[in-house]
């Protein structure tokens, strides 16, 4: 499922609803689509255990939400799980705006990448007060937006990067900025924190 570009995902769900009979609304207008909101896009290669998505439904679905969970996985395909399903107010703040920050874990496949030279890595690229990068239209400084980088005790790379409307860090930018590539890791993104979490 990793090779599944965000487009195709959101389609997926639009299938996974309507076969698990999720009575969602729809948009208005020539080209009726479901109404769903992803919190943050997910980067095509990369895994996760931690995304979140809105559905508005035209009837609120019945009190046990945990056999909704069971009839959900029912219809997912292979590599597509749900967790956990919660009711939301109507009038919420709109979800992306609650992300604040994404937790990758960063695994080499590459044996040259130990531990050491991961964390001099980490701590070179932690020890720069500017990191310039080339956006699609205009330069900006990526290294506000590193919020943590360590290695931990199994030789991953843990990174905290910001994940908003305003500041969106990618783990390609931050393993190019490192000089490193994609082939040479599994990237899995652990977590994604809400401001609602307090």
């Amino acid at each position: 499922m990793r090779y599944v570009g965000h487009l195709d995902l959101a389609r997926a769900w639009e299938r996974i609803f309507r076969r698990a009979q999720v009575p969602l609304e729809y948009t208005q207008g020539f080209n009726p689509r479901p109404r769903l909101q992803f919190a943050a896009a997910l980067a095509v290669g990369v895994t996760s255990e931690s995304e979140y998505l809105d559905a508005w439904l035209i009837e609120r679905l019945d009190d046990d939400l945990t056999a909704w969970i069971t009839q959900l996985n029912t219809v997912c395909p292979a590599g597509l799980r749900v967790t956990g399903v919660i009711e939301v107010p109507v009038q919420g703040d709109a979800l992306p705006t609650l992300v604040e920050w994404s937790e990758y874990v960063i695994t080499p496949f590459d044996k040259t990448l130990d531990t050491d030279d991961l964390h001099a890595r980490a701590q070179t690229l932690l020890d720069q007060p500017t990191i310039k990068r080339q956006g699609r239209k205009k330069t900006y400084d990526l290294r506000p937006h590193i919020l943590d980088l360590l290695v931990d005790e199994h030789g991953n790379l843990i990174a905290h990067l910001s994940t908003s409307e305003h500041a969106n860090a990618r783990p390609d930018e931050l393993l190019d900025a490192m000089g490193l590539e994609l082939g040479q890791v599994r990237v899995h993104r652990r977590r994604l924190h809400l401001r609602s979490e307090g």
